[in-house]
């Protein structure tokens, strides 16, 4: 992955290990998003997550991510076989998906066209080209506006369990009421109640898998923490 913090200067680059394809993808998509977060973008993780599930079709091979724009721009970029048909590629029900690869993903041909759904109502905007050589890039675009006048973050009162686990899913991303109560050390019962409590305040949000993942609030809030 390659972070541009500023487009004068050359990238932060971070690698993501190998893992098993469901772990990778989750482990990809929830690095890009908390890069995505730093830099103050606003592409929300799920558009993300669709995108880097394509990544299957490449085989994962010589895969790249670039995000830029503070955020609100980020390139999906492989040297996989390509997209003969662009177009179709963003219209539901067109698939290139095999078997194999739908133990890994739905693979119904509905993930592009959901991003590209919900870009064009946000203002954003999908592309799919070529790669130089072989391979396909796909970028997905957020526009930026100045914003008006905001009012500060009023950051509840969360005692210090709820505070560390909102660190936690900083550092994490996506997090599963294991995974925090295995973090916290404390009962499965107990990690419900902070989740509970963290999702009533708008900080967390469930995402796919029973897992939950940080809301542009509660990033907001853990910077104020």
């Amino acid at each position: 992955m390659a972070v541009y913090d500023d487009m004068k200067m050359a990238p932060h680059i971070i690698k993501v290990d190998p893992a098993p394809t469901n772990e990778f993808i989750e482990n990809l998509a929830s690095c890009v998003n908390e890069q995505r977060q730093n830099l103050g973008g606003s592409i929300p993780y799920t558009a993300i997550r669709e995108v880097a599930e394509n990544f299957i079709h490449a085989q994962f091979k010589e895969i790249v991510v670039s995000v830029f724009d503070r955020g609100n721009t980020i390139r999906f970029c492989d040297q996989g076989p390509g997209i003969n048909n662009k177009e179709q590629a963003i219209k539901p029900g067109f698939t290139s998906a095999i078997q194999p690869m739908k133990d890994y993903i739905r693979g119904v041909g509905s993930g592009l066209p959901l991003v590209k759904e919900y870009l064009e109502v946000s203002q954003g905007a999908i592309t799919i080209e070529d790669n130089m050589g072989n391979g396909t890039v796909v970028t997905i675009s957020l526009n930026q506006t100045k914003p008006e006048a905001v009012a500060p973050i009023i950051v509840p009162p969360l005692n210090q369990r709820e505070r560390d686990a909102l660190l936690f899913f900083k550092s994490e991303g996506a997090v599963g009421n294991k995974e925090l109560m295995e973090y916290l050390s404390i009962a499965a019962s107990s990690s419900h109640a902070v989740l509970r409590r963290l999702e009533e305040y708008g900080l967390i949000e469930k995402s796919y898998k029973s897992k939950r993942i940080l809301t542009d609030l509660g990033a907001a809030v853990t910077q104020q923490i």
